[in-house]
């Protein structure tokens, strides 16, 4: 079982991140949700969808849509996305200490 993230753009059309090698293996040791968080921009909804279920033919790309009112998270961007992970960070350091 493959996913990818999609989300909406700007434009109106869906971005999709591809999360997976070619080989079906992770290409990050984040969750989907923290990749999802950290990749989707601040404040946009995203969803997890099945590889299969992403139309092969781009040609008509712009003319996707998809249901973003159950959302399975929203992107808070990636400069917040690393804050957050130092903030996790400096105070780990100070329980550690």
């Amino acid at each position: 079982m493959v996913q990818r993230i999609i989300y909406p753009t700007d434009g109106g059309g869906i971005a999709v991140l591809i999360c997976h090698r070619a080989d079906g293996t992770p290409a990050s040791p984040l969750p989907l949700s923290e990749i999802g968080r950290k990749d989707v921009p601040a404040g946009v909804p995203f969803r997890f969808v099945e590889e299969e279920d992403i139309p092969a033919d781009r040609y008509f790309r712009d003319l996707w849509t998809a249901d973003f009112s159950e959302p399975d998270g929203h992107g808070i961007g990636a400069a917040a996305w690393f804050e957050e992970q130092a903030i996790i960070a400096a105070g780990q350091q100070e329980v550690d200490q």
